[in-house]
């Protein structure tokens, strides 16, 4: 007869345990605990069970296919596009994954399917006036990988900048964007900033407060007249063109 018992009381949630050995999302662990893919030490797991932090987890190899059927996608978003829901009259930058804006130099191999548009969600944000690289992705474990709290992927920008102050930016200055700023009262990590050019500056950040650059700039007294991300850990833009998009390659990661 199956084992009726309650889940138990002590250790650790099995799907949090799946999520911290990087197994699945949240979702798709409870997802899959539900359907019947989880055992642990060898009995099939339940929702809301607990474990023991070594304990053995199995996963039914019909959820790595599940798994592996979820895309991403690489928007190069245009300014006037908002990145998560509508708001203020300001269109979704999801509105623009469609077939026809499909960039055509798309290497994936990967046929559309209606199905690839179910479920997406940005893995990050790009404020209404920046463009560049925005990403939408099915895996929840690409979204916690990118958007996570203690997410160390590296995001890279060009923005070009125009000094409020006479003259040049001092380098004093220069030094205390790549550390010794706070936002809301927390200390920012240390950044990576560089000048490009003459009027454009590289930022290379591991975390993403709102408005982030911008505020930074304004303590240093610079104005951002334009935002591009470039880059988000070893995923780059490149020649894709604003307002199009395509798939995640099978071969890239982001870390």
């Amino acid at each position: 007869m199956p084992d009726t018992s309650p889940p138990s009381t002590e250790g650790v949630r099995v799907s949090k345990l799946m999520t911290e050995r990087g197994l699945a999302s949240r979702r798709e662990a409870d997802e899959w605990i539900a359907a019947g893919w989880v055992r642990v030490d060898g009995a099939l797991a339940v929702l809301g069970q607990r474990a023991g932090a070594d304990a053995r987890i199995e996963i039914d190899g019909r959820a790595r296919a599940e798994q592996a059927r979820r895309v991403t996608l690489l928007l190069h978003k245009p300014v006037g596009y908002v990145s998560g829901q509508a708001e203020d009259g300001h269109e979704p930058a999801a509105l623009l994954l469609t077939p026809g804006n499909r960039w055509r130099g798309d290497a994936s191999g990967i046929e559309f399917q209606g199905g690839h548009r179910r479920g997406l969600a940005p893995a990050g944000r790009l404020d209404i006036d920046s463009t560049g690289l925005l990403v939408f992705t099915q895996d929840g474990r690409i979204a916690k990988l990118l958007i996570g709290d203690e997410t160390r992927v590296e995001k890279e920008y060009l923005v070009r900048v125009r000094h409020l102050r006479p003259g040049r930016l001092p380098d004093a200055e220069l030094a205390r964007l790549r550390h010794g700023l706070e936002l809301d009262g927390q200390a920012l990590r240390p950044a990576r900033v560089s000048w490009q050019n003459e009027d454009q500056l590289r930022f290379v950040l591991r975390e993403g407060r709102k408005r982030q650059i911008r505020r930074m700039c304004e303590q240093v007294g610079l104005e951002v007249l334009g935002l591009k991300r470039v880059r988000i850990g070893s995923v780059s833009l490149g020649p894709l063109p604003p307002g199009q998009w395509r798939y995640l390659g099978e071969h890239e990661r982001f870390v």
